[in-house]
């Protein structure tokens, strides 16, 4: 049998002066001192690293996001996936009297495309949505697309023919499920 023969490191042992663990001491209660009196973005800035969090549209993420309202008109915010999921999702905005309405789109970069600062899209889903919007998505910053929200349809030319087809679709929903009882 072989027996394990284990390399025994020998550590040596510093020895510090009475002098300077009272130093020592009294730096760690002045950074501490420091340390709390600080607000949280000082601490992250104090960092070796600095800040921890990438700036939102840095370009690190999986979205482009398109900017349709400017985010002060809300004040909560809800994203829902539009089509299959994590490809195109939806952020809401509830405003403060109670009205939902679209703050941002954000967009799959696999699903897109950026050409001459001008979002294109790759998929049919993708190229739906900026269709809909009133003007072109282009970039304002990284990641950052700023567009004009859809035109609003004036009451005069309301019901839509899109309209008037949603309603006969729910009407006969309505009628089926009233048949089946």
């Amino acid at each position: 049998m072989k027996k394990k023969v284990e390399k025994v490191e020998k550590v040596e042992k510093v020895k510090t002066s009475l002098k300077q663990r009272v130093a020592a001491m009294k730096n760690i209660k002045k950074a501490q001192a420091k340390w709390k009196g600080m607000t949280k973005a000082e601490h992250a800035a104090a960092q070796p690293e600095g800040r921890a969090r990438e700036r939102p549209g840095a370009g690190g993420g999986e979205f482009f996001r398109v900017v349709v309202r400017p985010k002060t008109e809300f004040k909560t915010f809800r994203a829902h996936d539009v089509g299959k999921k994590g490809h195109v999702e939806r952020l809401a905005g509830q405003r403060a009297n109670g009205s939902w309405d679209t703050q941002a789109w954000l967009i799959s970069k696999k699903e897109a495309d950026v050409v001459g600062g001008v979002l294109m899209g790759k998929s049919k889903d993708v190229r739906d949505v900026l269709a809909k919007l009133q003007s072109e998505p282009k970039q304002f910053r990284g990641d950052i697309f700023k567009a004009k929200p859809r035109r609003n349809v004036p009451e005069e030319e309301k019901p839509t023919p899109a309209m008037k087809k949603a309603q006969m679709r729910n009407i006969k929903k309505a009628q089926a499920a009233r048949w089946k009882k």
